[in-house]
């Protein structure tokens, strides 16, 4: 028997008696830097709506479905079975829901944290842990792991909004859990605006939120959120990030969803921002206005409505086009990185990439090649 057959048989074996060898699997395991399995990709608005609003002909929220969401799948995770099929990273999942003039969805909870951005509509509500939340475009919303939750709509048209869960990182963790509410929805059992009214003045706590261990703050006011941008913009932009704010649970200081980041980035008219790079992936939505993204070298353009993903450590930068100031809302996992103590940041050495592509569309072939 030669070396080579000696070897492979020696292989075989520890195989059979679920074994491996890791001189032959380090280099593909302890790589030199972070290998993302998902990609950079963009979603346009336009079709995804058309999607998302073709569904409401033909699904309604009930005790079986749950939610009408249509998500994104991130083409890079169809190796990542059984759980790739929901995965914009590899830690969050998103989608578009959509909730129809007098329509409600069902009371449940789970530990997966949950956060909400109003993109289009109004008239309708969340409930969540017996406090009625009113949603309008712009809102920031957050459901806080445990918590009973559901939605209803009391207005006249449609409400759609992006979601965004950790789904993906409790799957791999095995942690799932996920409970249906007694009745279909639950009782408001709290007073309208109560989170407004218990924060009402920003760097001020109530007493009795010093041990809260979830945000106490259901909603963030798009007015607010504009006025501070604004605020911010009388002074110096950040290089990398142009004018941002996060939100936070104002009882601790920490993201407002315990695992999920989020901010709300202001690029002004012609504004173009440095590029860099960072462990934590993000999720963006364009609020307002038209530019582009360079990730990798890659050009993605933009306009509001879309979604695009930028994975872990991908040098990215952005540019405004539009005649007016553009807004991007966007999720991230770095509470997760910064609570491991893995997040890094690294500016790109030329501050700029050089374009070397742009964004194509992926065929159902280019994705199984």
């Amino acid at each position: 028997m030669t070396y080579e057959e000696r070897l492979n048989e020696y292989y075989d074996r520890l195989k059979s008696r679920k074994l491996g060898p890791l001189w032959n699997s380090i280099g593909s395991i302890m790589t030199k830097e972070p290998k993302p399995r998902v990609i950079p990709y963009l979603w346009k608005w336009d079709e995804v709506k058309n999607f998302v609003m073709e569904s409401g002909e033909l699904v309604t929220p009930d005790r079986g479905g749950e939610r009408r969401v249509v998500f994104f799948s991130n083409p890079g995770a169809r190796d990542l079975e059984p759980w790739g099929w929901g995965s914009l990273t590899q830690t969050l999942y998103a989608g578009i829901q959509l909730l129809l003039p007098g329509e409600k969805a069902p009371s449940h909870r789970h530990n997966q944290s949950a956060i909400r951005f109003i993109v289009q509509g109004s008239g309708a509500y969340t409930i969540v842990e017996g406090e009625r939340v009113y949603m309008e475009e712009g809102d920031f919303l957050i459901t806080p792991a445990g918590l009973w939750h559901d939605h209803v709509h009391s207005g006249g048209e449609p409400m759609l909004w992006l979601d965004c869960l950790d789904i993906p990182m409790l799957y791999q963790l095995g942690a799932m859990f996920f409970e249906h509410y007694p009745d279909f929805n639950q009782p408001v059992t709290k007073p309208d605006n109560y989170s407004a009214l218990r924060y009402s003045a920003s760097g001020l706590r109530p007493v009795q939120d010093h041990q809260n261990h979830y945000a106490p703050q259901a909603v963030f006011k798009w007015n607010q959120t504009k006025q501070a941008l604004e605020n911010l913009a009388k002074l110096e932009a950040d290089p990398f990030d142009a004018y941002a704010v996060e939100f936070i649970n104002p009882a601790t200081g920490k993201a407002a969803a315990n695992t999920i980041g989020a901010m709300m980035q202001f690029l002004p008219e012609g504004h173009a921002t440095w590029a860099h790079r960072h462990v934590h992936s993000a999720i963006y939505h364009v609020f307002d206005g038209e530019g582009y993204t360079v990730i990798n070298g890659v050009k993605f353009s933009w306009k509001k409505g879309d979604t695009f993903v930028i994975p872990n450590w991908a040098w990215h930068e952005h540019v405004n086009t539009g005649s007016q100031g553009a807004y991007l809302f966007s999720t991230n996992d770095l509470p997760v990185m910064e609570a491991l103590h893995l997040d890094k940041t690294e500016a790109h050495p030329e501050k700029r990439q050089v374009i070397t592509d742009e964004f194509k569309v992926l065929s159902d072939s280019d994705v199984l090649a």
